[in-house]
């Protein structure tokens, strides 16, 4: 049989949602459903006087509206339940960000309650504001919220050997600053539930945008006060998530609790006026770091010294381990130290975005990689070069006590100059600079780690009467192509054609377990389940067919077209469907003596984080007048071990680069010091055009992990992860004639031009 792992097969999904007929939330509407939108803070720090909802209660077709400080008074919550650990579900008395909830309406219809939302008032003091990192940590300055003892929510100091002993030893020590602005995932479709009572079992069904569902579910039976079989989680099409939908929010407890409540379904669609708001956001972190080298270009030590902004909430706080894990990369680093603050602001909550807290860590490494080629004169390739950790380290443990799994990293840095033609790049640079162009060619080396968020996945493989399989998983996709991958994955281990498998949206009630999708975990982490519940399942089929055929079960083999052979003897053989017909007492026909009914197998994966790794190049061409950056090529050498669709793969790497331009260039949530988003609509924060991209050119390298069945890797967020730094460091070499430093990202024309008009030799007036 032809292996089906590793085929470039369409996705199976894509024909039904070019057809339109994709499932949203905002595709699903029960008979009486109601409407429900919240009411949102416009201040960044209050506190909240009063609401009036008098006149919303009085207009035709609304149906409730309500505050925290009712529904406490009510009984229907405990006013000290939080969306999270960290997150109230409204903000009363105190409110922290813009656009943190204060008060809802539930109407008939979205335009009723629009409505219903312009007539309701509230009184609100104002409060002071911090809304800066440097302000949040200045002394003296005013809690974020009236709980808080102190604006740092973590702190933390980690490493390895004696960091000082390294510098003072040093022959090349360099310095520098580098901040990250906040940006968000802006995912095509922004978030979405709807929750309808249960009448079988008095409990609630959900239908909800979000990478978690079974945590959700057990957040609900805790807040709810229902036992976890009453509540039924369902992940139809999800349209993008890239980190945000990965934890629980307020409304996400809300509205089940609204639909319990009022019985009748109740629904909630965020416009994308709240998304820039209300979903969390990510990137901003502000980094001190120092470097120390041998005069040959040798890393001796890295003491990096960073603050992360993380909002009102510390929902994501532990995103500054990801950054601390990341920085060394994929070199050999004797001596490291990273101290680490995540700091409180009256800002929107942080959150996962596309390589949650690994492209900060990346950025700054990569930076000070092209810093010391400079201070060591050296090529940024060769410096690189003489630190990759070699191939026969592997598997190789870090000071960290992180484990690379596998790779050749010296190899795919030579791979990527080949594929980026890095010589000729140099060569069309110099002609360039003689005719006053700026050509600029960057580099960035990365390590990705996947697998590493949550201990397990769960998947269950289930032979259906025809003799198809359908595939569950705890792993909702969101896009990434999961009903292709994981068919293929569950074809391959049960010999069967793709076509013959069915991967079904994730419902708690048909799998009762799982962790989600989120972290690059899915390739790795729940194929490896799929995997193991097809092994499973192939050995029930086994055990059905001994029986029928009269075998033992050791001298059964599957056949390439869906049966049951006795080895050697290919006439002798079952077909799924048969065994399905026995397997599940279809019809009522009995049983073989000693085999047990059921042909349905759920298993749990647990696997060990695996790394990929890859070279990005890009080459850029700076105006010097405008400060305009134009992107000439970019070039990705990607290994992620074994590819299980490299159509899919691909398209995840170039999806991936595009969010790390995106951030380099573009991006930017930018509030005033009264807490202020300043750049809340897409007039302001710009997101990248099919116009502002590149050709992306992907080569994949395969060096399977030993972690995972299959021996693939995660892959979803190493296009993002090294992008950041290899833009900026393609900008600053375009632009090292004029002495220009590039320390902040995103590098805006208007960022660009300042930095012209300071540097060394301004351009002309």
């Amino acid at each position: 049989m032809t292996r089906i792992i590793g085929r470039p097969i369409p996705r199976i999904e894509d024909p039904r949602l070019l057809r339109g007929e994709g499932r949203f939330v905002a595709d699903l509407r029960l008979p009486g459903t109601l409407e429900a939108l919240l009411i949102r803070s416009p201040h960044a720090h209050a506190r909240l006087e009063s609401v009036n909802l008098a006149e919303a209660r009085g207009l035709s077709g609304v149906a409730a509206a309500f505050t925290a400080e009712e529904l406490a008074r009510e009984g229907w919550i405990d006013a000290s339940l939080r969306a999270d650990a960290r997150m109230p579900l409204m903000g009363w008395p105190e409110v922290s960000y813009v656009g943190q909830p204060v008060a809802a309406v539930v109407a008939e219809s979205r335009y009723v309650a629009e409505d219903a939302a312009d007539l309701v008032s509230a009184e609100y003091r104002p409060l002071p504001v911090v809304a800066s990192i440097e302000a949040s940590i200045a002394p003296g300055a005013a809690p974020v919220r009236a709980d808080l003892a102190s604006n740092t929510a973590v702190h933390k100091v980690t490493g390895y050997r004696d960091v000082d002993a390294a510098f003072r030893d040093a022959e090349i020590v360099v310095e520098e600053e580098f901040r990250i602005a906040r940006a968000a995932a802006h995912a095509l479709e922004t978030r979405g539930i709807l929750a309808a009572p249960d009448p079988a079992t008095s409990g609630v069904t959900v239908w909800v945008s979000t990478s978690r569902p079974h945590s959700l579910r057990s957040a609900l039976s805790i807040f709810l006060g229902l036992p976890a079989w009453a509540i039924r989680v369902i992940v139809p099409d999800v349209g993008g998530a890239f980190g945000s939908k990965t934890f629980g929010y307020p409304e996400d407890f809300l509205i089940p609790l609204l639909a319990t409540r009022l019985r009748r379904p109740v629904r909630w669609l965020e416009d994308r006026r709240e998304h820039f708001v209300a979903t969390l956001q990510g990137r901003e972190q502000l980094h001190h770091i120092r470097l120390a080298a041998r005069r040959d270009g040798r890393l001796l030590a890295v003491d990096d010294t960073f603050w992360m902004d993380v909002g009102a909430f510390a929902s994501a706080a532990g995103m500054i381990d990801r950054t601390i894990a990341t920085l060394p990369g994929p070199y050999y680093l004797p001596a490291y130290r990273a101290t680490a603050h995540a700091v409180l602001t009256h800002k929107t909550p942080v959150g996962p975005y596309r390589g949650a807290g690994r492209p900060q860590g990346n950025y700054v490494m990569e930076r000070m990689m092209d810093r010391l080629g400079e201070a060591a004169g050296m090529d940024p390739a060769e410096v690189r070069r003489i630190n990759l950790i070699p191939s026969s380290a592997m598997p190789y443990r870090t000071g960290l006590d992180i484990t690379y799994d596998s790779g050749d990293y010296p190899a795919a840095l030579d791979q990527a100059l080949v594929l980026a033609g890095y010589p000729l790049r140099r060569e069309e640079q110099a002609a360039a600079r003689r005719q006053e162009r700026y050509l600029g060619v960057g580099l960035a080396a990365y390590i990705e780690d996947t697998g590493r968020a949550g201990p397990y996945e769960a998947a269950l493989a289930r032979l259906e009467p025809d003799g198809s399989v359908t595939i569950s998983s705890g792993a909702p996709s969101a896009g990434q192509g999961h009903e292709t991958t994981f068919a293929q994955v569950a074809a391959e281990r049960l010999a069967l054609p793709v076509e013959r498998v069915r991967v079904a949206f994730t419902d708690t009630a048909e799998i009762g377990l799982g962790i989600g999708a989120f972290g690059s975990r899915s390739a790795g982490i729940a194929t490896g389940a799929v995997w193991d519940a097809c092994a499973g399942l192939e050995r029930r089929l086994k055990e059905v067919a001994a029986a029928m055929l009269e075998a033992a079960v050791d001298d059964l083999e599957l056949a390439p077209d869906g049966a049951v052979q006795v080895k050697g003897v290919p006439s002798h053989r079952v077909t799924f469907e048969e065994l399905a017909r026995v397997g599940t007492s279809v019809g009522m026909d009995p049983l073989p003596p000693g085999v047990l009914p059921g042909l349905e197998v759920s298993a749990t994966f647990r696997g060990l984080p695996q790394y990929g790794n890859g070279v990005h190049v890009s080459v850029v061409e700076v105006d010097r007048e405008t400060g305009q950056v134009r992107l000439l090529a970019y070039s990705v050498v990607h290994d992620c071990g074994t590819l299980l669709n490299p159509t899919i793969v691909t398209g995840q790497v170039r999806g991936g680069v595009a969010h790390g331009i995106s951030t380099a260039l573009l991006e930017e949530l930018r509030y005033d010091e009264e807490g202020q988003l300043l750049s809340g609509t897409y007039q302001d924060y710009l997101l990248p055009t099919a116009f502002d991209l590149p050709p992306i050119a992907v080569e994949h390298v395969e060096h399977p992990s030993p972690f995972t069945p299959t021996g693939a890797k995660g892959a979803g967020e190493g296009g993002t992860i090294p992008a950041l730094a290899c833009v900026a460091n393609a900008i600053e070499d375009a632009l090292r004639p004029l002495g220009v430093r590039i320390r902040e990202l995103p590098v805006t024309p208007e960022r660009l031009r300042a930095l012209l008009r300071a540097s060394p030799t301004p351009p002309s007036s």
